[in-house]
């Protein structure tokens, strides 16, 4: 990652623009706080793209949309890389940012970055129309830079998935194992299992009770856990529930869609996460400030 993270620095030199690949179920938790900083560092404007829209809760992705689209030299457009009408759209959109690029003089740079697994390769690829980078529902696939020319005069380059040294929300790393950008060995299926469980039963009830044929007005995280275990006959031997295939299943159907269009996080829930954080990092300092002050901080 340190060495990515320096060849992406050194890159974005002689880029004109940056495509950031976000997660529309997870856009703010799945944007790299150190790509904000290099591009804001070279002052480079950013196309966000929202992708896997059609996973997402329409509704919330035009909330994050208007959100995005408040912010100084950002554009944000809702796609699918799976689907050509939708990709065709992204030149365009580069080029209403950097309107002086993309003649036979000075042709347009684009360069892709996002975190792990959230569709890079895929939009690369078609954009290109046809297959140069290396796809799977796995993170960090792509293992290096590499640059194509898109036409006479656009240029693209695609870039490994970034992840940064440190999460600083839990829920963040929680969304981000449920969409798989974190990959199985660094996390507990069962606990990332349940964190999602709880959102979803916040927010979208019916898509539980519709998918896993069970009422779940009563239930808790862990609760829908065990009912998604039942329903589908997970056992252990001696017939207790196999909370960890349920834990799979409930994550696979989330990752594949096949739950139904929902949205981890909406832009009010994200300032309402950061209002917290805040008070809560604000409450800890005035704490540690009338401590004694023969106790050191390590």
């Amino acid at each position: 990652m340190v060495a990515a993270r320096r060849k992406a620095a050194e890159t974005m030199k002689w880029t004109d623009l940056i495509i950031e690949v976000l997660d529309a179920r997870l856009p703010e938790a799945s944007c790299n706080p150190m790509i904000r900083d290099l591009r804001l560092h070279r002052q480079r404007p950013c196309l966000k793209v929202l992708n896997k829209a059609d996973l997402a809760d329409p509704a919330v992705t035009q909330a994050w949309i208007h959100f995005y689209n408040q912010q100084e030299a950002v554009k944000a457009v809702a796609l699918s890389s799976k689907k050509p009408s939708d990709v065709a759209k992204v030149p365009g959109l580069c080029l209403t940012l950097v309107p002086h690029r993309g003649t036979n003089f000075k042709p347009l740079r684009m360069m892709i970055m996002g975190i792990p697994n959230v569709g890079k390769s895929t939009l690369m690829n078609a954009l290109l129309r046809r297959r140069v980078a290396a796809v799977g529902d796995e993170p960090a696939v792509t293992k290096s830079q590499q640059c194509f020319d898109l036409n006479d005069r656009m240029s693209i380059t695609d870039t490994p998935g970034l992840m940064w040294p440190r999460i600083e929300h839990d829920s963040d790393g929680y969304m981000l194992a449920a969409s798989h950008a974190i990959g199985r060995n660094a996390v507990i299926d069962e606990e990332v299992a349940e964190f999602l469980a709880g959102i979803l039963l916040a927010r979208y009830p019916a898509l539980l009770t519709a998918r896993y044929g069970c009422p779940v007005d009563r239930l808790d995280g862990a609760g829908v856990i065990e009912a998604v275990a039942k329903r589908r006959g997970f056992r252990r031997k001696g017939g207790e529930p196999d909370l960890g295939k349920a834990s799979l299943a409930l994550l696979n159907d989330y990752r594949t869609g096949a739950l139904g269009r929902s949205s981890l996080e909406t832009p009010e829930t994200r300032s309402a996460m950061l209002s917290e954080h805040k008070l809560a990092k604000e409450e800890e300092q005035e704490s540690g400030s009338t401590s004694s002050p023969s106790h050191e901080t390590i």
